[in-house]
C-alpha cells in the first residue's frame, strides 16, 4: 500500500469514526488527507470501496482482538477471556472498534463474523459448565459486553474495575 492510499484510508476512518459515512464527501476526505479527489476514485473506485478496504481491515483487527479466546478449550477460561476484553483494549483498538460500531448503526449490511463465533463458543462453554440456558447466557453476555465496550469507547464508564470484578464473581471466575 502507498503512502498516499494509507493517508486516504487514515482520513477515511477518522472521518467516517467521528461524522458517519453519509456524512463524509470524498471530496472531504482528500482534503483531509491532502491529496486530490480523483486519486481517491483511481485507488478506491468510490466511497463504497474506500469503506470496504476500511472494513477488510477492520475485520482483520478484531478478529486478531478475539483470537486467543478462539484458540482456547477450557470454558472458564473462555468467559474469563472475553470478559477481559473491553478492559485490556488499547487506543487503536478502541479506535477501530469506535467505526465498527458506528458503522454498524449506521448501516445495516456491516458486520464482522467473529462475533457471531464467539457467541457460539461462549455457547458451548456455557453448556459444558452445565448453564441451563447457555445459549441465551451467551447472548446476554455478548450484549451486555457491546454496551459495556460503547461505554468505554464513549468515556462513560466510570469504575472498569468495580464492573470487571462483578462480572467475574457473577460468573464465578474470581
Amino acid at each position: 500500500m502507498t503512502t498516499k492510499q494509507q493517508q486516504i484510508l487514515n482520513a477515511a476512518f477518522d472521518l467516517f469514526s467521528n461524522e458517519g459515512f453519509h456524512a463524509i464527501s470524498t471530496n472531504k476526505i482528500a482534503k483531509l488527507a491532502n491529496v486530490s479527489e480523483g486519486l481517491i476514485f483511481r485507488h478506491f473506485i468510490n466511497k463504497e470501496g474506500l469503506l470496504d478496504s476500511i472494513h477488510k481491515q477492520l475485520k482483520l483487527n478484531v478478529d486478531f482482538l478475539f483470537l486467543e479466546i478462539l484458540n482456547e478449550e477450557e470454558p472458564k477460561d473462555i468467559i474469563k477471556k472475553t470478559l477481559d476484553i473491553p478492559f485490556k483494549l488499547d487506543d487503536n483498538e478502541i479506535r477501530n472498534l469506535k467505526l465498527l460500531f458506528k458503522l454498524q448503526w449506521e448501516l445495516n449490511n456491516i458486520s464482522v463474523q467473529v462475533f457471531e463465533i464467539i457467541k457460539n463458543k461462549l455457547s458451548k462453554a456455557f453448556e459444558k459448565l452445565r448453564y441451563k440456558h447457555a445459549e441465551l447466557e451467551a447472548e446476554f453476555l455478548i450484549q451486555h459486553l457491546n454496551g459495556l465496550t460503547s461505554a468505554i469507547i464513549r468515556n462513560q464508564i466510570l469504575n472498569k474495575e468495580s464492573t470487571k470484578a462483578l462480572l467475574l464473581r457473577k460468573y464465578h471466575l474470581q
